[in-house]
């Protein structure tokens, strides 16, 4: 009997998201940019955990995420963790609301990382994180009122304009 991977359903789940009701054109770039950099880790880990790791999927995946290092030291991009942190010390309201892994990864009190490439909430940790925690995630980046605040005229955009204007 073969054993159903619990990661696949999640990444269904990922895949069954559309973006059809929203113009991404609109978004702020570099949201825009860490929106599908945080899905592409999401996909990453999810399919390093339901996929042989040779696995043509993964392999192009990996391809991705050689490239990103580059697109996040560009100059307008580097400066989104030190907003995420900012947010935190001076909107604490609007950082709470934000999706837990940019939470997560880029406030710089927690632990949490991106480790060859894939998630780690605790880099200690032997396990892997249990699907729930992606299902949860799926869910935060793909809620409508996350996705209205990565428009450039939105709340979100207004403080990182104030943040990269100081």
């Amino acid at each position: 009997m073969i054993e159903k991977n619990e990661y696949i359903p999640v990444l269904q789940k990922l895949y069954d998201k559309s973006l059809i009701l929203q113009s991404p054109n609109d978004f702020e770039p570099v949201f825009w940019f860490y929106f599908k950099d945080a899905i592409a880790h999401l996909d990453f880990t999810l399919c390093i955990q339901g996929y042989n790791i040779q696995s043509m999927r993964n392999i192009m995946s990996m391809e991705y995420m050689r490239w990103r290092i580059g697109e996040e030291r560009k100059e307008e991009n580097e400066k989104f963790p030190a907003f995420i942190n900012w947010l935190k010390a001076n909107h604490r309201e609007t950082f709470d609301t934000l999706p837990t892994l940019w939470r997560a990864i880029y406030d710089t009190e927690n632990q949490a990382s991106y480790r060859s490439f894939r998630i780690a909430m605790d880099p200690a940790a032997l396990k892997p994180l249990p699907a729930s925690f992606f299902t949860n995630c799926v869910d935060e980046f793909f809620d409508k009122g996350f996705l209205k605040s990565l428009y450039t005229e939105a709340s979100l955009s207004r403080l990182y304009q104030e943040f990269i204007g100081e």
